[in-house]
């Protein structure tokens, strides 16, 4: 079996604009593309491209142009040597297009086992808890609203996206855990937002309201603050969604302490191939790896088959809990009554493209 061709398909994405922060605005109608990469033996594999912030075709250049002459004729079942492969032109190519060409690979050997892709890396569970992700809120009752919401629909934890200024999220995490009492888990993600004194103090506060875990509180490359703040929390911090090096810059905020969690998906990391190796490096420290939202549909799917595949991810993240993330297939990854998401059924991605859906809204198809 042999690649005989990668194209890509761009539709477009019409989504309401919604915020991550007071100046991060997503959505818009945009492009949304399908990776699809072909074999000689008629089997083909897909996965999304473009997010609510980058649409398709800002990753168009990086695919046709470098990855495609990279993979055209190799085997599709080598999926760690073209990994490995396509890392090294990872300064030319974002890592969002490695991620796609990668999911594409374990679909088609999905398909051609028969299987799932999380029965290929090795089932571990078969449900996990989802929690609520809020969008940005301009006031306090909008994030009070939210977290009741999915707590009177039976999700079992939340997190909360505030403003960015320390006295202002205070107010909005205790004010959510007053709402919301003692039985829902609460996380904070701050996005980046502080420094490491505010950061400190940020952190003692939501301690005492029995917050789970305190998320990204420092800019993503201070591993030297990271190391002084977990010095005097006692809560969880979580850090290295963007974390430089990727998989490869892992191994120091492990060994220097500098996180309590660590966080990855599939789009950032370059795919399902990084993302197992980086939940086996966290589990050989006993660690937790909490797996981020992907940005499109397809991406949350492939998430979704690394998190039952390995033992250390306790949570499936739904962002926005809006739903504004959700486009493009027949049906989606839903949240059950009881608050969990379960592991895919049928063989490879094991969700179904809305190919009508992208007929009446295409633009474009490049190869």
């Amino acid at each position: 079996m042999k690649i005989s061709n990668v194209k890509l398909i761009l539709f477009s994405w019409p989504c309401e604009s919604w915020k991550l922060g007071p100046t991060a605005i997503l959505g818009g109608t945009k492009p949304l593309g399908i990776v699809e990469i072909e074999t000689d033996e008629g089997i083909s594999g897909h996965a999304f491209l473009g997010s609510a912030r980058f649409s398709g075709d800002y990753f168009a250049k990086g695919l046709i142009e470098f990855v495609k002459p990279i993979i055209l004729g190799r085997n599709p079942q080598d999926i760690g040597a073209i990994w490995k492969n396509l890392w090294k032109i990872n300064r030319d190519v974002f890592t969002h297009v490695i991620g796609a060409v990668d999911i594409c690979l374990w679909d088609i050997n999905g398909k051609l086992a028969g299987q799932p892709i999380h029965r290929l890396i090795g089932t571990c569970k078969s449900r996990v808890p989802a929690y609520s992700s809020s969008t940005y809120h301009e006031t306090k009752e909008a994030y009070v609203e939210e977290a009741v919401h999915f707590t009177e629909l039976g999700w079992k934890a939340h997190k909360i996206h505030p403003h960015g200024d320390p006295t202002a999220d205070i107010e909005i995490c205790r004010r959510v855990r007053e709402a919301v009492g003692k039985e829902m888990t609460l996380m904070l993600d701050a996005c980046w937002a502080y420094q490491f004194e505010t950061a400190l103090r940020v952190g003692r506060e939501i301690e005492e309201l029995d917050f789970y875990w305190y998320e990204d509180p420092l800019a993503e490359e201070d591993v030297y603050n990271y190391v002084k703040l977990l010095r005097k929390l006692e809560i969880p911090v979580i850090s290295t969604e963007f974390a430089p090096g990727r998989f490869y810059g892992m191994a120091q905020w492990i060994t220097q302490y500098a996180t309590d969690i660590v966080r990855g998906d599939v789009a950032v990391f370059g795919g399902i191939t990084p993302l197992i190796r980086l939940c086996h490096l966290a589990d050989g420290f006993n660690l937790k790896c909490e797996i981020h939202h992907g940005g499109n549909s397809l991406n949350n799917v492939a998430n979704l088959h690394v998190t039952m595949a390995v033992p250390n991810c306790e949570y499936f993240e739904v962002f926005p809990c809006t739903g504004a993330n959700k486009f493009g297939l027949v049906e989606d990854i839903e949240v059950d009554r009881d608050g969990f998401v379960n592991a895919p059924e049928r063989p490879g991605l094991g969700y179904e493209i809305d190919w009508d859906l992208v007929d009446r809204n295409h633009m474009a198809t490049l190869e």
